[in-house]
């Protein structure tokens, strides 16, 4: 476990790259500080398939949180970004499953997560933590969500009980208790807007809004995220 690389990006982000070994897997990861204040919570943020642990929409979230004195990390999912083999890909619908089952599906990838939160914390302590992710994103954290008792308050969304870990998050969402704040595109094409519905009605938490909005999967708009960013923030500052 070690950082790999280091810059600033502006006067305000401190951006540095690590590398994990969990379990015989390498996990490429980024976390982001703010400069020049000291980060009293951190949120893990989620990429979709065929992103990136650093796709454009990942590194504007940090940095939105970064101007709100919160930290944030990400690392690459299954057979995405760095990860080793992850370039034989072309980022078609048809190879999903492979992908997301290349490093073990989603028992992996949690303990790819946890792992890479007990790094971050052997840096900087622990903190309020909190998870955001979309799409894959949302695969990937809903169980992480339910496994770490370390994540107090989640912003997920653009999945249902569909895709290669459907049964996962069928099994998995009556158990997550803690504050959520669901998106969902009400004219997704990829995934069905009942799966959506119906994953968001199995979700266990008694503090759980919707926020559902016309338009693509890919097509969610600014306010959403940025309500999104913010809503992370201020539930983290209640507990830490």
């Amino acid at each position: 476990m070690a950082w790999n690389d280091s810059k600033n990006i502006g006067a305000t982000v401190l951006e540095r790259g690590f590398t994990l070994e969990n379990q015989g897997r390498v996990v490429p990861g980024v976390y982001w500080t703010p400069v020049g204040q000291e980060a009293d919570r951190v949120v893990l943020l989620g990429h979709g398939g065929t992103a990136d642990k650093k796709a454009d929409y990942i590194e504007l979230i940090a940095h939105g949180l970064c101007g709100l004195g919160v930290a944030a990390f990400a690392i690459d999912g299954p057979g995405h970004g760095e990860r080793p083999g992850a370039d034989v890909y072309q980022g078609v619908p048809a190879e999903f499953v492979d992908r997301w089952q290349s490093d073990g599906g989603t028992e992996a990838i949690v303990s790819d997560w946890r792992a890479a939160l007990d790094f971050i914390e052997q840096q900087d302590d622990a903190r309020a933590t909190g998870y955001l992710g979309f799409s894959m994103g949302t695969m990937m954290g809903l169980p992480l969500c339910v496994a770490e008792e370390r994540i107090a308050v989640a912003v997920l969304g653009l999945m249902g009980v569909w895709g290669p870990n459907k049964a996962d998050l069928e099994r998995r969402a009556p158990e997550l208790s803690i504050p959520v704040r669901f998106l969902m595109q009400w004219d997704d094409e990829v995934v069905p807007r009942d799966r959506c519905l119906e994953l968001f009605g199995a979700i266990g938490s008694k503090h759980k809004t919707l926020h559902a909005n016309p338009g693509t999967h890919s097509a969610v708009p600014t306010f959403e995220i940025e309500a999104g960013v913010h809503y992370l923030a201020q539930q983290l500052a209640k507990i830490g």
